[in-house]
C-alpha cells in the first residue's frame, strides 16, 4: 500500500487532482458562476436584460452562454471538474484512513495512563479475579470489541465503540459526488417547456426552452376546465387547471393544477404557469348585398375553412383582435380564397356603424377595411367568444432522485462527522497492598471534552459495581 501511495504522488496530474488548493478554485468559480446566474436573467427571462446590453457586451453574454450557464458546457466541465477531484482527494486519503480502522488494538498499554487525574483511580478490597470479570461484564455492555491481557503491570481491559466514524467524512465526499451527478444527469437528459392548452383542448407535445422546437410527451394532456378568481380591484386571486392525462386514449390520471402545487405524470412534472384568453366561436353573418335582408348566420372557429353559399368558394379567420389598434374595437380578419385560387383579405369590425361615425367613410372603401370586398358578399361581426387556455411549465428531470440521495446521505455523514467518535477506553486493574486498585484512562479521535465526561461517569459506574468498599478506600 506504501507503494501505491507512493507511485500516485510521484503522478503530477495525480498531485494536481487530489490538491486542496484546487477544490478551493473550484468552489470560488462555482460560487462566482452561481452569484452571476442568479444576478442575470436566465433564459427566457434574459430578453429584456439583453435588450439593454452593447452589441459587442451581448456578443460576450452569449457567446460565454450566460444567459443560460446552468446548461453551458464550461459549467457542466466545471461539476465535472470538482467531481473528478473529489474522488481523488478521497482514494488519495482513503489508506491511512483505513489503517485507523484496521490497526489492531492493544489492552496492554501503558501510556495512556500517564498523568492520570487522582479521581480516575480508587481501591477496592476485592480479589482481582472478581474485579476483573465484573469490569469485563461492564466493558461489553458499554463497548465493542472487548479484549483483557494479563501482565506483570497488571491486568488491562480494552473496550472501543465508534470505530466507523473515520468514514464519516467520506459519507459527506460521497452525498456531494451524487449531488454533482444528478445535477449533470438533469442538465443532460432532463427538459425544461411550456405549452398553452385551451379549455377543452388536448395536446400530446410541448414546446422546449432551449432549441424553441416541438418535444413529442408521450402521452396526452387534457384541459377539462379552466378556472380563474378575482379579487374586486381585478387582480387575479387564484386560478385552476383541472387535467386529465391520457394514455393509449386512456385516462390514466387526473387531478387540479395550481399554482404552487405541481402534477407529476411519467417522472414529467407540470406547473401552473400564467392564463390567457384566445378566440372561440366566431359569430358571422354573411349577406350577398348590404341590402337585402337575407343572411345567413354561422359559427366559425379561427384557422378552419369554410363554404360561402352558393359558389365554390372558401373562407376562414385568420386573426382576431379584441380592441384593433386600441380603438377599433373587436375585429377579424377574413380571408377568401376563390374557385380560381386568388385570395382577398380583409377586416370585419363588430361595431361598424359606431366605426363609421368615428372615422371617415372613405377609410372603408379600401379593400381592407370594406367588410363588402369579395363581392357580392358582405360580412358583418357580431361576437367573439373568447375563451381561456392555460399556460404550463413542463419539466423532467431525472437527476432529482439523485440530489435527494445525496442530501440525505450528506446529513447522516454529518452526523458521523460531528457527533460520533472513535472513543476507546483502558481499565487496568493491579495490586496494591491488600486491595485492588483499578484505574480508568482513554482517547477519542475528536471531542476530547466529551471523551473527559465519557471516563467520568465510566469512573462513577465501575465505582457503582463496588458499593460497601467506599469510592476512596
Amino acid at each position: 500500500m506504501a507503494k501505491f501511495s507512493s507511485n500516485k504522488n510521484s503522478n503530477l496530474i495525480w498531485r494536481f487532482f487530489s490538491s486542496v488548493k484546487l477544490t478551493l478554485v473550484l468552489l470560488i468559480i462555482l460560487a462566482i458562476a452561481s452569484v452571476l446566474g442568479t444576478l442575470i436573467p436566465q433564459q427566457e427571462g434574459a430578453v429584456q436584460f439583453a435588450r439593454g446590453l452593447s452589441p459587442g457586451m451581448f456578443q460576450v453574454f452569449s457567446s460565454l452562454n450566460l444567459f443560460d450557464m446552468y446548461h453551458s458546457s464550461w459549467f457542466r466541465i466545471i461539476i465535472a471538474l470538482l467531481a473528478l477531484n473529489l474522488i481523488v482527494c478521497s482514494i488519495n486519503r482513503l489508506p491511512a484512513t483505513l489503517k485507523l480502522f484496521q490497526s489492531p488494538p492493544r489492552a496492554d498499554r501503558s501510556k495512556p495512563f500517564e498523568n492520570l487525574p487522582p479521581e480516575r483511580n480508587f481501591s477496592v478490597k476485592r480479589d482481582m479475579g472478581e474485579v476483573g470479570d465484573l469490569v469485563t461484564d461492564f466493558l461489553k455492555r458499554q463497548y465493542k470489541r472487548v479484549e483483557a491481557k494479563n501482565s506483570p503491570k497488571g491486568n488491562f481491559y480494552y473496550g472501543e465503540k465508534g470505530r466507523y466514524s473515520y468514514f464519516g467524512v467520506y459519507l459527506v465526499h460521497l452525498s456531494v459526488l451524487v449531488i454533482l451527478i444528478g445535477g449533470i444527469v438533469g442538465s443532460l437528459f432532463g427538459f425544461e417547456a411550456y405549452v398553452n392548452i385551451a379549455e377543452g383542448d388536448t395536446v400530446d407535445t410541448v414546446a422546449l426552452r432551449q432549441k424553441m422546437t416541438p418535444k413529442k410527451l408521450g402521452f396526452s394532456v387534457h384541459c377539462e376546465k379552466f378556472i380563474v378568481e378575482f379579487y374586486e380591484n381585478g387582480a387575479p386571486k387564484e386560478y385552476r387547471s383541472d387535467l386529465r392525462f391520457l394514455s393509449g386514449g386512456k385516462v390514466v390520471q387526473q387531478g387540479s393544477l395550481l399554482v404552487n402545487h405541481p402534477i407529476t405524470f411519467n417522472g414529467i412534472t407540470f406547473y401552473q404557469s400564467s392564463y390567457g384568453t384566445i378566440p372561440g366561436k366566431i359569430h358571422l353573418k354573411i349577406s350577398k348585398t348590404e341590402n337585402t335582408l337575407e343572411t345567413l348566420s354561422t359559427e366559425v372557429e379561427q384557422g378552419k375553412p369554410f363554404s360561402l353559399p352558393g359558389i365554390k368558394a372558401q373562407f376562414q379567420v385568420i386573426q382576431v383582435d379584441d380592441n384593433l389598434k386600441g380603438m377599433m374595437g373587436p375585429a377579424a380578419m377574413i380571408s377568401v380564397r376563390s374557385e380560381q385560387g386568388d385570395e382577398m383579405k380583409f377586416w370585419v369590425f363588430q361595431h361598424v356603424e359606431m366605426l363609421r361615425k368615428r372615422f371617415p367613410e372613405v377609410m372603408f372603401r379600401a379593400p381592407i377595411l370594406n367588410p363588402s370586398s369579395f363581392k357580392p358578399y358582405t360580412f358583418f361581426l357580431e361576437k367573439v367568444e373568447n375563451q381561456y387556455y392555460t399556460g404550463l411549465q413542463v419539466a423532467r428531470d431525472p437527476g432529482v432522485s439523485l440530489v435527494w440521495l445525496g442530501c440525505f446521505v450528506m446529513v447522516g455523514g454529518f452526523f458521523v462527522t460531528f457527533f460520533t467518535s472513535h472513543r476507546r477506553v483502558w481499565v487496568r486493574v493491579s495490586k496494591s497492598k491488600d486491595k485492588t486498585q483499578i484505574s480508568v484512562a482513554g482517547n477519542a479521535n475528536k471531542n476530547p471534552v466529551g471523551m473527559d465526561r465519557e471516563l467520568e461517569q465510566v469512573t462513577s459506574k465501575l465505582q457503582d459495581l463496588f458499593i460497601g468498599e467506599g469510592k476512596n478506600a
